[in-house]
């Protein structure tokens, strides 16, 4: 689900990532911004369209899970990369908070905006919406859970399941939210995430710091020529010049899976920046075979598949300039996703 200023879908990007904290995926309709009996988020989608043309800054809304009682209560709002949240937005003030918060860019003053200080990982779980998400989001969210543990990150990074964020055939879809080494806030987009890529995406994005490009989309507030040249510059840092081969695959597609639809605004069109790399690599450098979900038209990458009951299951060869999975590890892991 997704808001949005006026832009084209071939050159659309948000700038203000707002997240709603509302209930949990098992409850959320496949459109949950028009659902009768979700008032909240349906009324803030609609005010944020209705005031669109007088919003600076292009804004992006997507729901994620809210508890009460917990770090995301229900009615809380999360703005990004103002870092600020906002508790208890009820129904009757949307149209103020709209008003002061996005359009006039200045504090609401009912409420009392809190600074944040965490970095945010947000996994799409929107099952109702796409049954690949439903699969890929929770295992997600789990093995995320997982890593802030291990690295007794607890408080200092947070996971939480998100609404639909566009692109679903890149199922699992991870949108991950911080201060970067310079101290900038930054948001950036990863595609094709599995469980056995989290504890690697973990300790070189959150923990390190840097880019993991294999399966990166792309970054909010830049354009996709913006996003083409720094992921050029990284891997040239890196040493990747043997990845040149890599090109633009996804952006707004046409077919029934696309995530520019009419009368939708969704708030990651831009971001479908996927790595398709040539397969002249030698045997010694790092082969990841991922066991991967898809359905419908416009996938980029080649695979091959056999019918099951979730559709079917995508392998796709995945070069990662960074990756440590070995060749005969990444089998045994396509075996037995095969398997079940």
């Amino acid at each position: 689900m997704g808001s949005s200023s006026n832009a084209s879908s071939s050159d659309f990007f948000y700038r203000r990532h707002v997240f709603l904290c509302y209930k949990n995926p098992a409850v959320w309709p496949p459109r949950i911004e028009a659902a009768e009996f979700d008032r909240l988020p349906r009324l803030l989608h609609a005010a944020i369209n209705a005031r669109k043309p007088h919003i600076k800054k292009e804004t992006c809304l997507t729901i994620c899970e809210g508890h009460d009682g917990t770090e995301t209560s229900n009615g809380d709002v999360l703005i990004f990369p103002d870092m600020i949240r906002y508790r208890r937005l009820t129904h009757f003030d949307v149209e103020t908070f709209v008003e002061e918060v996005l359009v006039k860019e200045r504090e609401w003053l009912p409420g009392n905006p809190e600074s944040l200080k965490a970095s945010y990982v947000f996994v799409c779980s929107h099952g109702s919406r796409d049954r690949r998400c439903g699969v890929f989001g929770p295992v997600l969210v789990s093995r995320f859970r997982e890593e802030i543990g291990l690295h007794g990150l607890q408080g200092k990074v947070l996971i939480s399941s998100c609404s639909h964020i566009g692109g679903n055939k890149y199922a699992g879809n991870v949108v991950i939210i911080g201060s970067s080494i310079n101290g900038e806030v930054t948001g950036h987009l990863y595609g094709y995430v599995t469980p056995d890529d989290v504890p690697l995406l973990f300790r070189q994005h959150i923990v390190a710091g840097e880019i993991f490009d294999s399966l990166w989309r792309g970054q909010i507030g830049l354009s996709e020529d913006e996003q083409m040249k720094k992921q050029e510059q990284r891997l040239q840092l890196n040493g990747a010049r043997n990845l040149e081969g890599s090109k633009v695959a996804g952006r707004c597609q046409t077919d029934g899976e696309s995530c520019c639809q009419d009368n939708e605004d969704s708030c990651c069109c831009q971001n479908d920046v996927l790595e398709e790399v040539s397969a002249d690599h030698k045997s010694k450098e790092n082969l990841n075979v991922l066991c991967r979900i898809n359905k419908g038209k416009g996938v980029s990458r080649k695979f091959s598949s056999t019918p099951t009951w979730l559709d079917s299951w995508e392998q796709e060869d995945t070069y990662a300039a960074l990756a440590v999975v070995c060749a005969a590890v990444s089998v045994a892991i396509a075996y037995s996703c095969y398997k079940q």
